[in-house]
């Protein structure tokens, strides 16, 4: 079980209208509902891996505290939200040292584990894979194995595999159906999938494959209340709103049907 934790005003589909330094005009909701996500995952007695913005943990540092104390794993999903595919190895190497620097010092202990913005390491920027180990990462879950138009890297491994820059890369899951991968790894398909089929996708991927799933969202997921941003691409607001009001209590019959705990424990990484 994995939470990218954003909030709503950090998503790469809205980023042709909102820039970083309009971030300070939209009240932030992440800790809320970051909140809310603990408590829903204590209900179920799950462990789960919190990839957080820096941008986030400078914010609300308590609630970095909260989920480490908790049992949760914290790891990096950078600093400021900005696409590995977007930024040259410089800014990179500095926009990822920084969210691991703060996690670090504000938790006493190592950050082993990262995922890119939008799953942005890909065909033009694998060097990504050699900052991270520069940095001390041991593991990433940074591609996503399906054809997209913001994201994807379709004939790369489907399964976790440790790369020649000493990380081990944990794709999120993909199903092979019909000739073709289908994305089962959570986010806006787990919104549009009716639960039953998600049910039946995860329980297919796990008898199929032999492999462990890997669960992936964000806490504003659960938001149906979030201000709504009618100037942003139709296609961007379909898949940012669509059925957020029913993914609480999807995301609550997932964490009952299946069992969950950290990257850390379940692919062995460290």
């Amino acid at each position: 079980m994995t939470v990218d934790v954003e909030d709503f005003f950090h998503v790469s589909a809205f980023e042709s209208i909102i820039k970083p330094e309009q971030w300070k005009e939209y009240q932030p909701r992440v800790d809320a509902n970051t909140r809310r996500l603990l408590d829903i995952f204590a209900k179920a007695g799950i462990k789960s891996t919190f990839f957080t913005l820096g941008w986030v943990a400078e914010r609300y540092p308590e609630l970095i505290k909260e989920i480490h104390a908790q049992g949760h794993e914290v790891a990096s999903h950078g600093y400021a939200h900005r696409r590995a595919s977007e930024q040259t190895r410089e800014e990179f190497f500095a926009d990822v040292k920084r969210s691991k620097d703060h996690l670090e010092d504000l938790l006493g202990e190592k950050i082993t584990g990262y995922r890119a913005p939008s799953f942005s390491i890909g065909y033009n920027n694998e060097w990504a894979f050699e900052v991270l180990a520069e940095l001390g990462f041991s593991y990433s879950s940074s591609t996503y194995p399906v054809k997209h138009d913001l994201y994807g890297t379709p004939d790369w491994p489907r399964f976790a595999y440790k790369r020649a820059e000493n990380i081990i890369e944990i794709p999120i899951p993909t199903l092979k159906m019909m000739g073709r991968q289908v994305p089962i790894g959570g986010g806006g398909y787990f919104r549009l999938y009716p639960y039953k089929l998600t049910q039946k996708l995860v329980a297919r991927y796990l008898k199929q494959e032999k492999q462990p799933y890997s669960f992936y969202f964000h806490p504003w997921e659960i938001d149906a209340g979030q201000p709504r941003l009618d100037n942003a691409p139709l296609k961007s607001r379909f898949r940012h709103y669509v059925n957020l009001a029913k993914t609480e209590a999807k995301l609550e019959r997932l964490l009952q049907d299946f069992n969950w705990s950290t990257m850390k424990d379940v692919y062995g990484v460290s």
